[in-house]
């Protein structure tokens, strides 16, 4: 198969080329985002992270293509009806460990409730003194569990280490699960009103767009925390600018942003002849997150631990590997 693999570090070229060694690869360290040009008529397989968008255009670069094999679980960078029309399967990583995300987003649980970011930066300007950096325990406070799939039931089970109560939200609530870990399910304002900390994990898709939002956010427990690890557009930017002003969220942990894409390229952004006022005004309350001082904002590195990726790139050869065997493992479209 001819192969374009994209968003590649530099040790993975041969690490790829030893889980595909029968394959055609071409190595991009570079996401297909970052070669607009490129197009090849022989190509049969994108391999490709949450920072390459395909659509009908990238489509019609490469019109052999039959299989994108997206690095992530998530794959809302990918037009999935453009993707059945033109005859292309789309595979991703359902699991590549649910502690992963998991321990980051307690880490950030415990960057805010110990005030860790801010203490380490006080130190290094020189002042050892504890003073005005007083936290909180978690043990007995209520941790809000928003999606409690496998990287969900990895924070719960985490969570009642801390001894912290746990109550969940899902879309389709399993009750063999709250059995088994002993938690509660609740509607999600229910969650939203009695949690000291929310933390998100749920995929994005049309169900979960700016989940959390406007007309509920002002329901959240005043003083609690929110922390997101999932997709930076279940929340609504705007609404949670307004939850920090008003004091309603003491403060947010955040491993995604709504325009993280166009924060990242926001010149481009700024000086196209068109430009998207929604996503500049999103990109400007991104800013007014990153500099506030109750906000934590990592680059969505929540996946990034050595093990997780090795586990990733294991998943999507085998996904590549079992495509071309006609027996395809992890399809979120294809061609009926």
């Amino acid at each position: 198969m001819n192969i374009h693999y994209f968003s590649g570090e530099a040790w993975e070229e041969q690490y790829v080329r030893e889980k595909l060694p029968n394959e055609s690869i071409t190595f991009h360290t570079e996401s297909l985002d970052a070669s607009p040009d490129l197009s090849d008529a022989e190509t049969t397989v994108l391999c490709i992270f949450i920072d390459s968008h395909i659509g009908e255009a990238e489509l019609a670069r490469f019109p052999a293509l039959k299989l994108i094999a997206t690095r992530s679980t998530g794959f809302d960078h990918i037009d999935l009806a453009a993707a059945k029309a033109h005859g292309v399967t789309v595979c991703n990583v359902p699991f590549y460990g649910e502690n992963t995300v998991a321990e980051f987003a307690f880490a950030l649980i415990l960057a805010l409730s110990r005030r860790i970011i801010d203490a380490d930066e006080r130190v290094r300007t020189g002042v050892f003194s504890p003073d005005g950096l007083r936290g909180f325990d978690l043990a007995g406070k209520t941790l809000g569990v928003i999606g409690t799939g496998h990287i969900g039931a990895h924070v719960i089970r985490m969570a009642q280490g801390f001894g912290m109560k746990v109550v969940g939200f899902d879309a389709y609530p399993n009750a063999d699960l709250a059995h088994t870990l002993g938690f509660a399910y609740a509607p999600l304002p229910d969650v939203l009103a009695q949690s000291d900390l929310i933390t998100l994990h749920v995929p994005y898709n049309e169900h979960t767009h700016h989940l959390i939002n406007a007309g509920n956010i002002s329901t959240i427990k005043k003083g609690a925390y929110l922390i997101n690890t999932a997709r930076g557009a279940v929340v609504e930017t705007d609404a949670l600018v307004a939850a920090l002003k008003a004091g309603t969220l003491a403060g947010a942990a955040l491993d995604v942003l709504e325009e993280e894409g166009d924060l990242a390229d926001e010149l481009s952004l700024l000086t196209s002849p068109h430009p998207n006022e929604a996503a500049i005004k999103t990109v400007l309350e991104d800013h007014y997150l990153i500099d506030h001082p109750r906000v934590i904002v990592t680059p969505h590195t929540a996946f990034n631990t050595q093990e997780a990726v090795e586990r990733i790139i294991d998943a999507t050869a085998a996904n590549i590997t079992t495509f071309a065997s006609g027996a395809p493992t992890n399809v979120v479209a294809q061609k009926k």
